[in-house]
């Protein structure tokens, strides 16, 4: 539609230069296709009547009839510009979905070469230290306190950026976020469930990063930081609210062993 737009405005101009209003000094003005300044007279092509006429050049407002025709000039130079923008934002808005995979999971574009983050098999572990992997929902919970964490001290993936970006491509509409991940004795903890007791209902918490959310296509989003990340073991995961479902995929800012994949 925009482009649509843009196109038809393009064109407008482009028909409405082809005709230039020739001033007069009086205040009136002759509508013509081209006109020509001679020693004592302006010739011009009348676009009313169809022919070539004259007029005495002490009675045309030839200033203001070249500045009328130099801004048009302008603003057709501007209203090109514009259009230009508008393709070249376009191309590259196709390239960008085009680029992504269509498998749900976590992405990430360096120069030319488009990376899927791994996705982390996360356990649940409650009071009595009980763990499920690969949690999904729906899965077997008790009321009190449980963590959703994941095995070691640091991811694999490592990121030279501070504030990387980000694809993640949903199978259906969930929500998402950065989160950063805190340390357990055994791993790196996603989120914390507070369990209610008899309705089972799971009320998460987590340190979530501030981040940009755009959407690029249907079930396609990209997020990335607002500010830049510290030193530390993060992950974007998608998750639904309340229902123990969370999936995860972890990476390491500036941290982590020194044999890790640094992307």
């Amino acid at each position: 539609m925009v482009r649509t737009l843009a196109l038809a405005v393009v064109f407008a101009l482009a028909a409405s230069a082809a005709n230039i209003k020739l001033y007069l000094k009086d205040g009136g003005y002759h509508v013509v296709s081209e006109y020509k300044k001679l020693t004592d007279r302006v010739r011009y092509f009348s676009v009313e009547r169809g022919e070539w006429e004259e007029i005495p050049v002490e009675l045309v407002d030839l200033k203001r009839t070249q500045a009328e025709i130099k801004a048009g000039e302008e603003a057709r130079k501007e209203e090109t510009a514009v259009f230009d923008a508008e393709e070249k934002a376009e191309r590259e808005h196709r390239r960008e979905i085009e680029r992504i995979p269509i498998n749900p999971g976590v992405y990430r574009v360096r120069g030319e070469q488009v990376e899927a983050l791994k996705q982390a098999e996360s356990k649940i572990v409650n009071n009595k230290r009980r763990s499920i992997l690969k949690a999904m929902s729906p899965i077997p919970i008790v009321a009190g306190k449980a963590t959703v964490e994941l095995d070691g001290p640091h991811s694999a993936a490592v990121v030279r950026e501070e504030r990387p970006e980000f694809y993640i491509q949903l199978a259906a509409e969930e929500r998402f976020a950065i989160v950063r991940l805190k340390p357990s004795k055994t791993g790196r903890i996603v989120q914390t469930w507070n369990i209610v007791p008899v309705t089972k209902e799971i009320v998460e918490e987590m340190e979530t990063v501030e981040t940009f959310k755009q959407q690029v296509d249907e079930g396609l989003y990209k997020i990335w930081p607002q500010k830049p990340l510290a030193a530390g073991e993060y992950a974007v995961i998608e998750y639904t609210e309340a229902k123990g479902n969370v999936q995860t995929w972890d990476f390491s800012v500036g941290t982590g062993p020194a044999s890790a994949k640094r992307q």
